[in-house]
């Protein structure tokens, strides 16, 4: 395939991925694997439930696997108001950046300060210490930080469940 065809097909994957959003992932056969499982397992379960998961390898080499469900009942029951700090953490484009930043392999507030258009140190600091007393993020020694390993899968969970339709 030649240069002119190579960049004839990127530019019509990025425009199928601008316009239409993610390919959802399903197996060749079409069908919906995933929430058959479920559906299964919850036979019993009059109001259903939702499970999450996924099995992800970083730009580090990293990889995570991991699920999580819940029933229905119980997260009607739940106090949703719990919640509002890690969403609220979440609720701000440097704080995503600095997410996206660690899980592509930059780990130290001094790497992170290096990059361009994220504030000062003390801006720096301030958003991973939101970052860390939400949960999505722990420190791993004196100025290393990291996602939590159960918190990958969650995070990318969320930033797909944020995408527009």
């Amino acid at each position: 395939m030649d240069l002119e065809q190579r960049v004839a097909e990127l530019e019509r994957r990025l425009d199928a991925l601008e316009s239409e959003g993610p390919e959802p992932v399903v197996p060749s056969s079409g069908d919906f694997w995933a929430l058959e499982g479920l559906k299964e397992q919850l036979a019993q379960v009059a109001d259903g439930g939702v499970l999450f998961t996924g099995a992800v390898r970083l730009p580090t080499e990293e990889r995570y696997e991991w699920q999580y469900g819940a029933l229905t009942e119980q997260l009607l029951d739940a106090d949703w108001g719990e919640l509002a700090e890690a969403f609220a953490a979440l609720g701000h484009a440097m704080r995503l950046r600095l997410l996206r930043e660690i899980l592509g392999g930059r780990r130290t507030a001094t790497e992170l300060a290096e990059l361009d258009d994220v504030g000062t140190s003390g801006q720096i600091y301030h958003h991973l210490r939101q970052l860390t007393s939400a949960g999505w993020l722990r420190q791993a020694g004196r100025g290393r930080y990291e996602i939590p390993a159960v918190r990958v899968v969650p995070l990318l969970v969320a930033l797909t469940a944020a995408r527009p339709t």
